[in-house]
């Protein structure tokens, strides 16, 4: 299964896949209760923060399920402000019922804009700065369709004002994203890997 792997400015976001123990855990919760705060309201449930409890368990929980998921989800934090934004990149095998829920997305996702990476090529952006439900907060996705698989990005913001302030950093970290195959030593006779050079 492939993988991904992204350069992040560090100036700028903190991950979430690698983070364990107490690196991260002020913003891993604080994304983590922004998230929990906005589904609450997605789903017309009184609108409070996200349980403090559940927000702290899920945050422990969280680097250990995306370790796991072996470098197909990767998850940033805007390192400002943990509150307002949370990023997320997957990839997913495209499955004939994968397209097909693709395919029957509502009319509003259609209206996307070429997006280019220089390691996926060209792809699709859809920013949602003012969604049509009030309580669905300002969000984006990027999408890449390599044939075989999805390349997914999605960020979501907290605060409509500010979200096209930030587009621009997601923009940049979303071209840093790229697919990496492991291969097994004779795996493939036709393939020659090449060590990085060394510093």
């Amino acid at each position: 299964m492939p993988r991904l792997q992204a350069d992040a400015d560090a100036t700028l976001w903190v991950p979430m896949t690698e983070s364990f123990g107490l690196r991260g855990r002020r913003h891993r919760k604080a994304a983590i209760r922004m998230l929990l705060t906005q589904a609450n309201r997605a789903v017309g449930a009184t609108e409070r923060p996200g349980s403090g409890f559940l927000a702290w368990s899920m945050s422990q929980a969280a680097p250990f399920l995306m370790r796991r998921a072996g470098g197909r989800v990767l998850v940033w934090v805007w390192k400002a402000d943990p509150d307002l934004l949370v990023v997320m990149a997957q990839v997913q095998e495209a499955t004939p019922q994968l397209r097909t829920a693709r395919a029957m997305m509502p009319m509003e996702y259609d209206d996307t804009e070429d997006f280019r990476n220089p390691y996926l090529g060209s792809g699709e952006k859809l920013a949602m700065p003012l969604p049509k439900d009030g309580r669905t907060p300002p969000f984006a996705t990027y999408t890449w369709d390599t044939g075989t698989h999805f390349v997914t990005v999605t960020a979501v913001c907290s605060d409509r004002e500010r979200f096209g302030i930030v587009m621009g950093s997601v923009d940049d970290l979303a071209r840093t994203l790229r697919v990496v195959d492991d291969l097994t030593l004779g795996e493939s006779p036709t393939v020659l890997r090449i060590e990085p050079p060394r510093p």
